[in-house]
């Protein structure tokens, strides 16, 4: 089914581009998320009127992001959890940790933004990058740290 990308995706392509895609695809997720609309004469000429509108708004999101990038560029999160004698965590520091961590801190970040590739079990520094808008991700520092016991 041929479709008009009215929001950039990263696996088919960005705003205003005609795409294949499979039709359950497509009614399932595309359209109903607003992704994208059904690639007709008619809505091709209403997306095109929508076209400048949209270029505008991504121009501001990509603005926003940039500043918020140089922001939050080198931040340092510290993470303290229950560790057993072989210094390895009982749990694991996750997505949603992290994005907790850095809304404390004053950053907007949502636990999606943040691209672990798999929890963090053990101790120590971590580099990680936060994906802010589709090209830009600065990296922060996660320290995973022990827990101090109360006496």
């Amino acid at each position: 089914m041929k479709v008009i990308l009215t929001e950039a995706i990263e696996s088919l392509g960005t705003v205003g581009d005609d795409v294949n895609v499979a039709k359950g695809y497509a009614r399932n997720y595309l359209i109903p998320q607003k992704k994208a609309i059904v690639a007709t004469p008619k809505n091709r000429k209403i997306f095109e009127r929508q076209r400048v509108q949209l270029e505008q708004q991504l121009a501001k999101e990509q603005t926003k992001a940039e500043v918020m990038a140089e922001k939050i560029r080198g931040a340092v999160c510290t993470i303290a959890g229950k560790v057993s004698e072989d210094d390895r965590l009982y749990g694991s520091v996750s997505t949603r940790d992290i994005a907790e961590q850095l809304t404390a801190q004053g950053f907007d970040v949502d636990k999606r933004m943040v691209m672990l590739s798999e929890p963090i079990k053990t101790l120590g520094s971590y580099i990680v990058p936060i994906r802010l808008y589709s090209n830009i991700a600065p990296e922060i520092t996660v320290r995973v740290v022990p827990e101090q016991e109360a006496p």
